[in-house]
Order: C-alpha cells, then sequence, then structure tokens
C-alpha cells in the first residue's frame, strides 16, 4: 500500500447508511461482484437512524472507492453513501496470543505498527470512519 497524506497507510473507506431489511447486503455486494471489486474489511451496525444500519467498508484505491460508490447510490437500498475523508479514518484490531485478549486501536498505521511489533496468533483489524 502507498502512504497516505497523513503518513498512515492509503486505504479508501466507504460509509453508507442503508436500510436495516433482508437482503441489503446481498444487494450491497452485488455492486463489488459485479464491478470486481475486492473489499478489504467490512464493519456493519446499527446507526443513529432507526430502521438504518451503517455500512463500512475499505477498498485500495480511490478510483475504484468512487465507481462503487456511484453504483451503490442507484440501489434502493442506500440513503447514503461516500468515501470517507482519511482524516475521519480510524482502525482498530482484536488480537490474541499467548497472554491473552488484546484490543488495539489507533489510525491505520499505529494499529499496523502495534500488530507487526507483537506476536500475536490470531487478529483481525478494520477499518471505520463516520
Amino acid at each position: 500500500m502507498r502512504q497516505g497524506q497523513n503518513g498512515g497507510l492509503n486505504v479508501e473507506v466507504i460509509s453508507m447508511v442503508v436500510n436495516d431489511e433482508f437482503g441489503v447486503m446481498q444487494r450491497v455486494m452485488g455492486v463489488f461482484t459485479r464491478k470486481r471489486i475486492n473489499v478489504d474489511t467490512i464493519v456493519v451496525g446499527k446507526c443513529e437512524i432507526a430502521g438504518k444500519s451503517r455500512v463500512v467498508l475499505t477498498v485500495k484505491d480511490r478510483q475504484t472507492a468512487e465507481v462503487a460508490v456511484a453504483d451503490l447510490k442507484g440501489l434502493h437500498d442506500i440513503v447514503h453513501a461516500e468515501v470517507v475523508d482519511e482524516t475521519r479514518h480510524e482502525a482498530y484490531a482484536l488480537a490474541s496470543n499467548s497472554a491473552g485478549k488484546v484490543r488495539l486501536i489507533g489510525n491505520l498505521e499505529e494499529v499496523d505498527k502495534m500488530i507487526e511489533s507483537t506476536n500475536l496468533d490470531v487478529f483481525i483489524r478494520a477499518v471505520n470512519a463516520l
């Protein structure tokens, strides 16, 4: 990955507010499948709007993110979709090793450095943004 403006590793974050209904994630991910876009991380959960959920996912480059957002806006399930500015990104990881479970939080570069410098048996890293 290339370096971002703030020294962090560059990923593009797409944030969406979607209808909280059966099949929405399948339709959302169908856009990525049809465009042959790999999603690096994905976080989904209830949000501040009743009956809606927020989907936050990452892809590798800006052009890919913009293509995806343009197509996502065409789905009736999408209330709002945007490529999120790098200054609003946060990373986190849940990790474990022989000493136990650890939660890591920071910007993407900080979390990746913590993962690399620690002898982890298992971990999952994600990126989120509001």
